[in-house]
C-alpha cells in the first residue's frame, strides 16, 4: 500500500481525469490552471507521486504509471512518514525474529548491518530510530555480554 497526502490525492485524481484527453501526458500548465496550485508546489507533488511510482513525470508532462497500486490517503506528510515508519518497524521486527539465535539474542553489529545493508536499506538515523522505538515498546532490549553487545528479542 502506498501512502499519499490529500494534496497528492487531488493532483492524482486530476491526472486521472485528464489522462484520456492527453494520451501523450497531461501538461503541467493544464494541471496548474485547473488546480490553482503554484508551479513550484505542483512540481514537488508530481515528483513525490513519481517517487511513489504512481505517475511518470518528464518534459513538463505527466501520465499515470502502468501499475495498479492500492493507495491510502492521509492528512499530511508527517502522517505519511509515521505510517511508513510503522511499516519499517514491522519489517525490522520480522527481520530481527529471523536473525535471533535460540536464546533470542542477536549481535548488535549483525542486526545493524542487516538493517543498513539488507533488503530494508535503512539510513543510520532511521535504523537507530526504529531500534529505539522497539526498545521503548518493550520488544527489544540491549544486553552486554563478555564477548560484545547484543539485542534480546523480548516480544
Amino acid at each position: 500500500m502506498i501512502n499519499i497526502t490529500r494534496s497528492e490525492e487531488v493532483v492524482l485524481n486530476q491526472i486521472k481525469i485528464y489522462d484520456i484527453e492527453y494520451p501523450q501526458g497531461v501538461p503541467i500548465g493544464v494541471l496548474r490552471k485547473e488546480l490553482g496550485f503554484h508551479e513550484y508546489d505542483l512540481i514537488q507533488i508530481l515528483e513525490e507521486l513519481q517517487d511513489k511510482n504512481l505517475v511518470i513525470f518528464a518534459d513538463n508532462k505527466v501520465s499515470l504509471s502502468d501499475s495498479e497500486k492500492e493507495v491510502n490517503t492521509v492528512n499530511s506528510k508527517k502522517d505519511v512518514e509515521e505510517l511508513e515508519l510503522n511499516q519499517k518497524e514491522i519489517d525490522s521486527y520480522k527481520l530481527i525474529r529471523e536473525l535471533v539465535d535460540d536464546k533470542n539474542l542477536v549481535s548488535k553489529y549483525t542486526l545493524e548491518g542487516h538493517l543498513l545493508y539488507g533488503d530494508l536499506k535503512l539510513s543510520n538515523f532511521r535504523m537507530y530510530h526504529i531500534i529505539l522505538s522497539l526498545q521503548n515498546k518493550g520488544l527489544l532490549k540491549t544486553i552486554e555480554k563478555d564477548d560484545g553487545e547484543y539485542y534480546l528479542l523480548v516480544g
